[in-house]
């Protein structure tokens, strides 16, 4: 059967075949500096990942491409090769934001804001693996990841004197690519910009500026992994994460480096929310988020500030203790992120998988990227795992239009 007609014949069902992937963790809500939920998973594989060195962006201080510290950006590069080498994944490194001038001050002393504290060697995984049993349709591009040393999604501009304080998340941005356009990327048959929570929304914002870079003959598609971070009430009904994205874009200038569509009818604060956004993104955008994120459910929909009885506690801990009302809650932020979905999913050239795990990122990982228990579509009748690997190259290499969307976890789980 080809590849295209095999995906249409398998059903709509999104599901975590090992049940909540990240179980046990907890976020400390003392600040918002991190975005990762990094995990070890039983059953790992056990072949050591790919080490990739550190490369520092040559034109980074002339540009002032630096990070909050004022050390200069830098990205990890693995060169392709055989039907690769003229193939292109960038990926945005994901990791929180730093709202105000306390917590990005936290910041610049952690790996998050200096290139002083960023190991000189990361492990590719996922879907940054070189291994093709692990990453059969990327393994043999170039492939680069980002570091992420801003706190602003790559997307600030801006100088604070007394704190010491750069914001040029905007200038490592466009360095960083016209870097990489020196080093060959400028020839790319194809290419596809990525990334991861912080990464992901960056990703969005960048989306269309990334295929400007590129001949029309390029293909060029973007990825955007757990990046739909959504403007919703709280528990108690606050606007937690609005305030927070308020401070972000305020502090670090971000609000003129975003798309003009937007910003000539809201205000900044409101589209740096990809709800906003992804409906007028003219490049092919495929979207991969769990209905569930567990980094919104613990850091903006239940903090502790907005729970101070302790109540979401077990729930956020583990999905199985949560009760009918928390459930129902649940549902409700669920039904908000497809509602802020439909009129993206109308159009042909997107693509996008809302699956029921409680997870956030799924891409990076290799157990959620492409293994045994990744969470996948299910063919109702024969029961088929598809990856969410399989999902991706399916989506850029033949479709058009790919939507698949989930049922309720307490359905599926």
């Amino acid at each position: 059967m080809e590849p295209m007609k095999l995906f249409w014949a398998f059903g709509l069902l999104g599901f975590c075949l090992g049940g909540s992937l990240v179980q046990g963790f907890e976020i400390n809500e003392g600040h918002w500096n991190e975005s990762d939920v990094a995990i070890v998973e039983a059953g790992s594989p056990a072949a050591k990942p790919l080490l990739v060195g550190l490369t520092l962006i040559q034109s980074a201080a002339h540009k002032g491409a630096v990070c909050l510290d004022g050390t200069v950006a830098a990205y990890h590069l693995h060169r392709g090769f055989g039907s690769g080498a003229n193939s292109w994944l960038i990926q945005l490194e994901g990791g929180g934001w730093c709202n105000d001038i306390r917590t990005c001050v936290y910041r610049k002393k952690t790996r998050r804001g200096s290139l002083n504290y960023m190991e000189k060697a990361i492990e590719f995984t996922g879907i940054l693996s070189n291994k093709p049993e692990e990453n059969p349709d990327f393994f043999n591009w170039n492939r680069v990841k980002v570091r992420y040393c801003d706190g602003a999604s790559f997307s600030g501009e801006g100088y604070n004197e007394a704190a010491g304080l750069y914001f040029r998340g905007q200038r490592i941005w466009s360095a960083a690519m016209e870097d990489l356009m020196s080093k060959g990327m400028r020839k790319a048959d194809q290419a596809l910009l990525s990334g991861c929570s912080a990464g992901g929304l960056a990703s969005i914002l960048h989306c269309d500026e990334f295929r400007e870079l590129f001949p029309g003959s390029t293909k060029v598609k973007c990825l955007a992994d757990a990046g739909l971070f959504l403007d919703v009430l709280d528990v108690a009904g606050g606007h937690t994460m609005r305030t927070f994205f308020d401070g972000v874009v305020s502090l670090q200038g971000v609000g003129k480096n975003l798309p003009g569509y937007c910003t000539s009818h809201m205000d900044a604060t409101s589209c740096f929310f990809p709800q906003n956004l992804v409906a007028n993104i003219r490049t092919p955008l495929f979207l991969l988020n769990t209905a569930y994120d567990v980094w919104q459910l613990q850091a903006s929909l239940a903090p502790a500030i907005s729970d101070p009885h302790g109540s979401w506690r077990q729930c956020k801990l583990d999905s199985a203790k949560c009760n009918a009302n928390q459930i129902n809650f649940l549902q409700g932020f669920r039904n908000e992120m497809l509602n802020a979905l439909k009129s993206f999913s109308t159009a042909a050239e997107n693509g996008l998988f809302i699956n029921s795990c409680f997870a956030h990122c799924q891409s990076e990982r290799q157990d959620t990227w492409y293994g045994s228990d990744s969470p996948a579509i299910a063919n109702k009748v024969c029961l088929l795992p598809i990856s969410i690997c399989y999902l991706l190259s399916i989506y850029y290499y033949y479709l058009r239009k790919a939507t698949h969307l989930i049922l309720p976890f307490y359905v599926s789980r």
